[in-house]
């Protein structure tokens, strides 16, 4: 008897819980009501006289709980206060699944597909967490407090026969359809891909609801793929009416008021290196010999901030911008192109205003003086990377003295530089050649050469020392308030992986502190050149790094070796650089230090804009690579798998730059699975092992354009 009466008393528990979950899923559909338990009862169904007094009971566990609270005398809301709430950003893999990033959290908080409610990519979220099977931390949305956006670029569907249809979005991380009503289409034609807008997301309805907001064409074309990419990203490619009629205003002349103000170096020997196809130069160096024998080096930085006024339409577009995006065929500037390619760029024979590094080096690239400001200069000569580098190579050329003499002492500043911890990261990049019509016709790679890294050695150090002269005196910081370029330490698990990752290679990684994980890497970087595991081991190295970002908090930059670092050298495509500017000169009239909150929220802006740039960057790539190898269908490559995953691997073709998938259910030789650990699949029969870094036979056998993805098969 004692037996039945506990299994009762189990079944009845149980019987409670399934409807505590019931009432707190109705609940949820709207956070901020009161309801009674009638109103609870009506809306989960539950409405004979025993069905309501179990919705009582279970209406007191909940509140024993603290899953609810009791705000007026019988009536109820959903407990946000709740221990085991928190607050975070969501983001979902392709399989619907999510993570929750949580400030201050170490880990992200899982969340199963079939508890993230409405939440869509990118949201703020309130969660509700839990241990799964007392172990893993878990968690269930309760709310969405922020929609990171509303409007998508999807592909429209409309339903055979029916006035409706759904947009079925671009992006596998969103994790639903919009259904578009009747007169919502706005001319959208089935198969279109489309940009909608979502308008509202009902209670219990499965679907959000939409409207077009205009039709971008049909998928696959180019012109199509490329303005997805920036409407995906909310990229305006051109600027508001208003914004480009301030920039025309902006008076362009050099004026002997105004140069009186600066130090006028335009008798000064200047030049600028840059890309080919570059069309802002925005940095440019000087040089002379002085008596004493030193050479004084000007690092000259276009004054953006003499024409781009706070408080201006002109600079609160280039703060909402915050960065320059690079496309594969087209520039969506920072700053209207009478700004970038014209009054603030440093063209050749041209007077400039611009905001100066000056530093007198002796011949071992030793800093005796350096001086910070405005001044106005007359850039003599361009030239091009190729063509410096042709100087280097050959001791020929024009101004090939200054040039060589510039490019040893970058060699000396870069030899210290790597000796004080630096890391060298020296991956080439894809580039594409075009046609007329933008399209690719050949893949090159960027490769720096001993021109690109003469410039880069110069801009490091006026980025460094304009951080160094803000934020210390006499050698101890001095509590300004600055915006800092900051890269903090690795992850020492991720270092952990990779030591204990490369050493089955027979490399080594010393852990002991940040100089010796500096040092060891770079040998490493050094030791795998060639080889071929080259790439597999610089891939990893680079993932086992944190992500550079802005910030007040001047935590230095561990990747450079710098305690002190900030962006100075680019304003015409950073904003950071021309808030740099602009904190520089204040320090310079002798300002005090202004609020560290004001700037540390503009700092965390520009990160964010910085991120969602280098994404739509990405997305070009990709959709160009799927283009140029959409005429190499069914040829055979030598590849290197790049990428490991459970349902798959990724295999990247060396020659040009190109990645496409291998799924593991089109293995049809073995059963495989997937070891983290070692970044690789084994067949469970064969023992075949596919590893990060292996080298192999592909054939290109899909170019998705729309999902802007390739589909390998291997060639036995």
């Amino acid at each position: 008897m004692a037996k039945k009466k506990k299994y009762i008393s189990q079944k009845n528990d149980h019987k409670l819980m399934e409807i505590g979950r019931l009432i707190m899923k109705f609940m949820n559909q709207n956070q901020t009501k009161l309801y009674n338990y009638k109103q609870i009862s009506d809306g989960i169904d539950h409405k004979n006289p025993r069905q309501r007094e179990m919705v009582i009971q279970a209406l007191h566990k909940l509140l024993a709980n603290q899953r609810i609270k009791e705000t007026e005398k019988g009536k109820f809301s959903i407990n946000l206060n709740i221990e085991g709430t928190l607050t975070g950003t969501i983001d979902f893999n392709q399989s619907g699944n999510a993570y929750v990033t949580v400030e201050n959290l170490k880990d992200d908080v899982f969340v199963h597909s079939k508890n993230v409610k409405d939440a869509l990519q990118g949201d703020k979220v309130l969660i509700v967490t839990y241990n799964f099977k007392g172990k893993k931390l878990e968690g269930s949305v309760l709310e969405v407090l922020e929609r990171k956006r509303s409007e998508f670029v999807g592909t429209f569907q409309l339903v055979p026969h029916k006035e409706f249809g759904f947009v079925v979005c671009d992006k596998k991380t969103i994790n639903t359809d919009i259904f578009i009503p009747k007169g919502k289409i706005n001319g959208a034609e089935n198969g279109n891909k489309v940009v909608v807008k979502m308008t509202e997301w009902k209670a219990g309805d499965k679907n959000p609801e939409g409207e077009i907001l205009q039709v971008l064409g049909n998928p696959g074309d180019h012109e199509t793929e490329i303005h997805s990419i920036l409407a995906e990203y909310g990229l305006p490619y051109e600027f508001p009416e208003e914004v480009e009629r301030d920039a025309d205003k902006i008076d362009r002349r050099i004026t002997d008021e105004e140069a009186a103000k600066r130090w006028d170096m335009r008798d000064v020997l200047t030049f600028t290196i840059d890309p080919k196809d570059a069309k802002d130069f925005d940095d440019a160096l000087s040089m002379r010999k002085l008596e004493n024998g030193n050479w004084e080096v000007g690092v000259h930085i276009a004054d953006v901030s003499h024409y781009v006024v706070p408080g201006t339409i002109l600079d609160d577009e280039a703060y909402e911008r915050a960065t320059s995006v690079y496309l594969v065929d087209r520039v969506v500037p920072m700053l209207p192109e009478v700004l970038s390619n014209d009054v603030c760029s440093l063209r050749p024979n041209e007077d400039k205003y611009t905001f100066s590094a000056v530093f007198e080096l002796n011949e071992k690239a030793e800093i005796q003086k350096e001086w910070f400001g405005r001044t106005v200069i007359h850039s003599d000569r361009r030239f091009t990377y190729e063509e410096a580098q042709e100087r280097i190579e050959t001791k020929d050329g024009d101004l090939q003295e200054e040039i060589n003499v510039l490019d040893g002492l970058a060699k000396i500043m870069r030899g210290e530089r790597i000796r004080n911890g630096a890391i060298t990261f020296d991956r080439s990049e894809v580039r594409f050649n075009l046609d007329e019509n933008n399209q690719p016709i050949g893949v090159y790679f960027k490769i720096s050469k001993d021109s690109n890294h003469l410039i880069e050695e110069f801009m490091l150090l006026a980025n460094k020392k304009v951080s160094e002269f803000v934020s210390l005196k006499k050698g101890s910081p001095n509590g300004n308030t600055f915006i800092y370029r900051i890269h903090d330490d690795p992850d020492p698990a991720k270092l952990e992986a990779l030591r204990d990752f490369v050493s089955t290679f027979g490399y080594k990684i010393d852990l002991a502190n940040t100089k010796k994980v500096a040092e060891s890497l770079n040998t490493l970087l050094k030791d795998v050149k060639g080889k071929g595991e080259e790439n597999m081991i610089e891939t990893l190295a680079m993932r086992s790094m944190s992500k550079a970002v802005y910030s007040t908090d001047p935590i230095g930059h561990y990747g450079l070796g710098f305690d002190y670092y900030s962006h100075f050298t680019s304003p015409i495509r950073r904003y950071p650089d021309l808030l740099a500017h602009r904190l520089l000169q204040h320090y310079l009239d002798g300002g005090k230090s202004p609020d560290r909150n004001e700037l540390e929220e503009k700092s965390k802006h520009c990160s964010a804009r910085e991120r969602l740039a280098a994404d739509a960057e990405r997305d070009s790539i990709k959709f160009m690579q799927v283009k140029f190898m959409e005429k190499h269908l069914g040829e055979t490559f030598t590849g290197v798998i790049s990428g490991v995953a459970e349902f798959g691997f990724w295999v990247q073709i060396p020659e040009n730059g190109a990645e496409g998938l291998i799924k593991l259910r089109d293995l049809m030789d073995d059963s495989y699975t997937y070891d983290k650990t070692t970044h690789a699949v084994y067949g469970s029969r064969t023992g075949n092992r596919y590893q990060l870094g292996d080298e192999l036979q592909i054939k290109v056998i899909k170019a998705n354009l729309i999902a802007k993805q390739l589909d390998f098969k291997i060639v036995e």
